[in-house]
């Protein structure tokens, strides 16, 4: 009985020693498989030249640096996509958004436009006899002024002479009154008030330093002159824009000009004042297409009273009650655009919740300030690279896929190929 016992023991031992011998062979043989199958697709590039790909390892043929391990693995994109790293993504400052068209909802539209002085409001400080600034008593563009305020002393010697003309005159005034009425109208053309002409001929002395005083309220908007700067009759001291009223002019598409008139209610609104909303009327479309950006200016009048729309700051504009068989506009950022000269391009982010791009050719429109109409090329909702697409396009070329300078792909072309072919 013991004999049997110690040959089943013995059979058990050998078969667990077979198990363990045979099985980490066969793990082995299957491991070596899997080697010998990734070492016959594994691939050899270039650090330096990314296009080069070999089937073996050696040196670049172009620079003679030793090749390296290409990845492997296509992530199952299409021939045309490639995919970007977050780390290079973030790197580059690569920052995408999608397409929308100008329509809205409600059977309204949306215009983009800027704020700009009242010209009908504007008015503008002049000299109305020569002379040399002595003093400026405004210091900056900028500052609020009201009517009646100093702004400037000018000593001027012709208004100098005519002073004593005046002064001469008046003690004449009962024999010869013709020529003190010709002396005071000579002053009054120089716009001096009754005031000061009065107050020169009582005090009998003569001014050096003549005083300008502001004729109307406002916010000096340009200053033209520096203190001791010679100025004649007529010449601009101050632009004065009275901002209690603004113009909102927005850009309107050639083929979008039908949908607007005079009298049309807008809504407009700011990034400035997030939820705030300011009423104002179409007040103006302008007659003249400008050829440059086919587009004619929309204008809109708008109350400014408590100073918060300021000269340049851009707005959103909402025309409802808008209907129209047309498909509007589709507009995307001019920095989203490569231009060849010939093709325009822009790299679409394929998938939503990863880096993979491709490149596409669009047909452009019109041009309306920082955006770009679009033809064809592209639909609504899909997401475009809108900055780093200078990265993007490089990320491609390296990758052997289509680009900007390359149409159809492939092996990228550094200058360092050789002069196989050239005279």
């Amino acid at each position: 009985m013991k004999k049997y016992i110690i040959y089943v023991g013995i059979l058990a031992v050998g078969l667990l020693l077979g198990w363990l011998l045979f099985s980490n062979s066969s793990n082995s043989e299957i491991e070596h498989d899997h080697n010998g199958v990734a070492e016959a697709n594994q691939m050899w590039t270039c650090s330096m030249h990314p296009q080069i790909m070999q089937s073996e390892p050696g040196d670049c043929p172009i620079c003679g640096m030793d090749l390296i391990p290409a990845e492997n693995g296509a992530d199952g994109l299409l021939v045309d996509q490639f995919k970007l790293t977050e780390n290079a993504m973030a790197l580059a400052n690569v920052q995408t958004s999608v397409v929308g068209r100008g329509k809205v909802d409600n059977n309204a539209i949306k215009l983009s436009g800027k704020i700009v002085e009242n010209e009908e409001s504007n008015a503008v400080q002049v000299s109305y006899f020569s002379g040399r600034i002595e003093r400026l008593y405004v210091s900056f563009t900028g500052e609020e002024i009201r009517k009646g305020q100093l702004l400037a002393t000018i000593y001027s010697p012709e208004l100098y002479a005519a002073q004593q003309e005046l002064i001469t005159a008046a003690s004449l005034k009962e024999s010869q009154p013709t020529l003190y009425k010709a002396v005071r109208n000579k002053l009054k053309l120089w716009e001096l008030s009754e005031n000061q002409i009065n107050q020169i001929e009582t005090s009998g002395k003569v001014l050096d330093n003549f005083p300008v005083y502001a004729t109307v309220s406002g916010t000096v908007s340009d200053k033209l002159v520096e203190h001791g700067d010679h100025i004649k009759p007529g010449q601009p001291l101050f632009k004065i824009a009275k901002l209690n009223t603004v113009w909102a002019n927005f850009d309107v598409y050639e083929n979008q000009i039908h949908l607007f008139k005079e009298g049309q209610n807008v809504t407009i609104t700011t990034n400035a004042y997030a939820g705030k909303e300011f009423k104002g009327k179409v007040s103006f479309i302008d007659p003249v297409l400008d050829t440059r950006t086919r587009t004619v200016k929309l204008r809109v009048v708008l109350s400014n009273m408590d100073d918060a729309l300021k000269p340049g700051m851009f707005v959103e504009g909402k025309i409802e009650g808008i209907s129209s068989a047309k498909e509007q506009v589709l507009s995307i950022p001019s920095t989203a655009i490569l231009w060849t000269g010939e093709r325009s391009v822009v790299y679409v982010k394929t998938n939503p919740d990863e880096p993979v791009f491709e490149m596409r050719e669009i047909k452009l429109g019109n041009t309306m300030g920082a955006n770009q109409e679009v033809l064809s090329g592209l639909e609504n909702g899909e997401e475009i690279v809108t900055n780093g697409t200078f990265t993007i396009d490089a990320a491609a070329q390296l990758q052997g896929k289509k680009s900007m300078m390359n149409k159809k792909g492939g092996k990228t072309m550094t200058g360092h190929e050789g002069h196989d072919g050239m005279e």
